[in-house]
């Protein structure tokens, strides 16, 4: 007769008894690091102060906005240092010296809201005149990835240009999970970006983007290579995408010398690894395409193909 309570006490034992193995993985103190519920939770409420006409607290039917934001930025401010704190004392800093530095970084973040809120208006502004789609800025702000994905990145830049481990990383894959966009919040982006559909686009950590950039879904901003691994920690590995660019689906732009010059337009499905000069427009030619019969599954036969 199988005994399963006495197999799983066995299968117990064992796993508790790998856990004593010393590695990375292996820690069990759950209190030594950031909490990602928590950080989640901040992105929500970030995006009230980014959005205040837009977006309450459901425990709420209706508050004074001015006295609830208020409440809203302190909550944030004390949960935010306490990650802070965290995160600081995982690279080795003392308990007090992470609190007080903490409490200094989460006063330089807030002070940078009002830039950043500027920066997302732009981008509100590019996506609603970007899309003969978007039926007003209401819809944007409530339905579009892309903005989303921008605000959370716009917010995580800060306080990876503050130096803050670890928290801008988490803030942009949680965007990255939701909407398929991963943007590094090391990449540094210019006003008025545009994201349109946005899933499978990927923005490197060295990625310098211009003004009035507009890229569909599908797009790779990325390295050539990065068998270097941490060696290549710090190096421009990423390209330049200056003003006014348009990047279209599927297309793959690769390194860091590589510059996409003012002004040009980067088809679908192309893959670059090399400087753009400005105003030019980069197509695919002669991609070929065959049309097969269906009249007898077992034996497809082309009968046609596009002409070049």
């Amino acid at each position: 007769m199988f005994d399963f309570e006495k197999r799983i006490a066995s299968v117990v034992d064992a796993i508790l008894e790998d856990h004593q193995g010393g590695r990375d993985i292996d820690q069990v103190d759950i209190y030594r690091h950031p909490d990602k519920d928590v950080i989640v939770e901040l992105i929500g409420k970030l995006r009230r102060i980014i959005f205040p006409g837009y977006f309450r607290d459901k425990n709420y039917r209706s508050y004074n906005v001015k006295h609830s934001l208020s409440m809203l930025i302190e909550d944030v401010a004390f949960n935010l240092t306490e990650q802070m704190v965290l995160v600081l004392q995982g690279t080795g800093m003392e308990p007090e010296a992470a609190q007080e530095k903490a409490q200094e970084l989460c006063v330089a973040f807030f002070q940078k809201i009002p830039q950043v809120r500027a920066m997302v208006d732009t981008d509100l502004q590019a996506a609603y005149d970007g899309d003969p789609a978007a039926t007003g800025k209401d819809e944007v702000i409530f339905s579009y990835p892309g903005l989303f994905a921008i605000t959370v990145y716009r917010l995580a830049h800060v306080l990876y240009e503050l130096g803050v481990p670890m928290l801008p990383r988490m803030m942009t894959e949680h965007a990255h999970s939701v909407t398929g966009i991963d943007i590094h919040p090391g990449a540094t982006v210019g006003k008025f970006f545009f994201i349109d559909h946005g899933t499978g686009i990927v923005v490197g950590e060295t990625t310098v983007i211009g003004e009035n950039v507009k890229i569909y879904q599908g797009v790779t901003l990325g390295a050539l290579s990065t068998r270097g691994g941490q060696s290549l920690r710090g190096v421009r590995r990423h390209p330049t995408i200056e003003d006014n660019v348009t990047i279209y689906a599927g297309a793959s732009i690769l390194g860091g010398e590589t510059v996409i010059g003012r002004g040009c337009v980067i088809g679908s499905n192309a893959f670059i690894t090399r400087s753009i000069a400005p105003g030019t427009t980069v197509s695919i030619k002669h991609q070929e395409l065959q049309f097969k019969t269906r009249a007898n599954p077992e034996q497809l036969t082309v009968i046609s193909k596009d002409p070049e």
